[in-house]
């Protein structure tokens, strides 16, 4: 497939997009280096330090022992119209675009929301891994993170990925539990427990990467991630926007027997209510980009 959005001329011509694409849909994730420019970047840092120094109801630390751990879900109205506003601004829009290979007028997308994680002052454990596929009930592979850290950040404390792991199985999600980062989100599940990646490292093809300000980490929410704790003395603030495309249909497979015998899936009596396996996404629902 030939990548040629229409505002191809936009695009960082340091990167060879069709290439990016197809990295993308094998490995699951894409490191594009110095996407942003430095006006691109000082526009997306300024809204994550608005959106820090106002962070919400719903921001929440992982680990409540821990000073170093903060997410902020970035689920208020003003701030999804601004992080839209900044990713149309940013060519971030455009460069997702060149991924999928959408061509011209054929450019749609939607915005699934952002999250916020701010690790500082001490050191913090690692974000465990997980798909965030289990916790949606999505499928495509119009279906993507765009991950940066405003702060130079090696490889060892990067956000980490199994290479191909969105073209495997689904796992159970993770309950993200002190004691056992394997531990499952869903207590009666057809879906098996998630793997102990970091009891054997070697035996998983893991990919990160050294990022510097303006990097873009681009992945496909299926597969298999974790972001790497931090040490005394480091900062990292990183921002994930998602997206859709019209290939995302609603994912029908079962997470929890418990709920649906019980009558309890919230998911599927809010968002997703009516919808079965395989049905076009319901985009009317979620703000255009």
């Amino acid at each position: 497939m030939t990548t040629r959005p229409a505002s191809a001329s936009a695009l960082p011509a340091h990167i060879d997009w069709q290439a990016a694409g197809e990295t993308l849909r094998t490995d699951g994730v894409v490191h594009l280096p110095r996407a942003l420019d430095a006006t691109a970047f000082a526009r997306m840092e300024q809204l994550v330090e608005a959106n820090l120094a106002a962070p919400g109801p719903r921001a929440r630390r992982f680990y409540p022992n821990e000073s170093a751990t903060f997410l902020e879900a970035a689920g208020s109205e003003a701030f999804r119209e601004r992080y839209i506003t900044a990713v149309r601004e940013t060519g971030i829009r455009d460069m997702v675009a060149a991924l999928w290979g959408q061509q011209g007028g054929e450019q749609r997308m939607w915005y699934l929301g952002a999250q916020l994680f701010l690790k500082e002052g001490g050191h913090s454990r690692r974000t465990p891994w997980h798909q965030d596929t289990s916790y949606l009930r999505m499928r495509g592979d119009q279906l993507v993170a765009v991950w940066t850290c405003l702060d130079p950040l090696p490889k060892e404390h990067c956000l980490e990925f199994v290479r191909g792991a969105h073209r495997g199985e689904l796992f159970n999600g993770a309950a993200v539990d002190a004691r056992d980062d394997t531990a499952p989100l869903y207590r009666r599940s057809p879906l098996q427990r998630l793997p102990d990646i970091q009891a054997n490292r070697a035996a998983w093809d893991i990919l990160s990467w050294d990022v510097v300000p303006g990097d873009l980490v681009v992945f496909h929410l299926g597969v298999l991630h974790g972001g790497a704790g931090t040490a005394p003395g480091m900062r990292r603030r990183t921002v994930s926007l998602r997206f859709l495309g019209p290939d995302v249909v609603f994912d029908g497979r079962m997470r929890d027997y418990r709920d649906a015998q019980e009558g309890n899936d919230v998911a599927l009596a809010g968002f997703y209510a009516g919808m079965k396996d395989g049905d076009p996404f319901r985009v009317s629902l979620l703000p255009p980009v």
